[in-house]
């Protein structure tokens, strides 16, 4: 768990950075600052989804894991968790020019659905190798200092999502260690980042994809490897 706390402080320490600058940027080097970083997004998305070994494989666990999100609707409890903070943080909410709702989720899925996130905790667990996520923690703070000087504090509850997200992986991990092969790791790391992509559109305005309620095909792959389809 060294590397998933390592992470989370990171993220609250690039937040508090990002706290502090927020103030000194004008609305239009916000607004170019997150389109830029949302190509970069777009860049990390493109870069991981070639990692995948099974196209058939990656469709089928988009197509199932959006059914089953979709019945869940992860996307709206996600929400209502923002929504909830905003109540209990934003007391004023006209000075804040994006909500405590929308930088939270926006951070979380970014911090949590990334190639990064998967392996470097799939690593803690199983072999005890932290540098993936210490490599994860720098770029995350870095990225966390922008977040928040654009979308505000909601940022900062990321970190919680990023701890929870990440710890349970690597967990779950050393119990998982018969069935999470090469192919298996590959297959989900070519679809988180294909979620990745579809979160630097929504960042863009370019499309409204609900990217939380394609979060369970992340993890189908495991399914695969257990019946032993890859």
């Amino acid at each position: 768990m060294i590397g998933t706390i390592v992470n989370s402080i990171s993220i609250v320490l690039g937040c508090i950075i990002g706290i502090i600058v927020k103030g000194r940027l004008s609305e239009k080097i916000s607004t170019t600052v997150m389109n830029g970083l949302a190509l970069c997004v777009i860049y990390i998305g493109i870069e991981g989804a070639f990692k995948g070994e099974n196209t058939l494989l990656t469709i089928v666990c988009i197509a199932l894991g959006a059914l089953l999100g979709e019945i869940i609707d992860i996307d709206k409890w996600l929400n209502k968790l923002g929504n909830y903070l905003e109540v209990k943080f934003n007391k004023d909410k006209e000075k804040e020019a994006v909500s405590i709702s929308e930088g939270f989720v926006s951070a979380s899925l970014l911090f949590c659905v990334g190639a990064m996130a998967i392996v470097g905790s799939l690593q803690s667990g199983l072999s005890v190798n932290h540098e993936t996520l210490f490599a994860k923690s720098i770029l995350d703070g870095v990225s966390a200092i922008i977040f928040t000087s654009t979308l505000g504090i909601g940022v900062l509850f990321s970190a919680v999502s990023v701890f929870l997200y990440q710890g349970i992986i690597t967990i779950l991990s050393s119990s998982l260690s018969g069935i999470l092969s090469t192919p298996v790791i590959n297959s989900m790391t070519a679809i988180g980042s294909l979620l990745i992509i579809g979160l630097g559109l929504n960042m863009l305005k370019v499309t409204n994809i609900k990217v939380a309620n394609l979060l369970i095909a992340v993890f189908l792959p495991i399914l695969a490897g257990m019946t032993n389809i890859i």
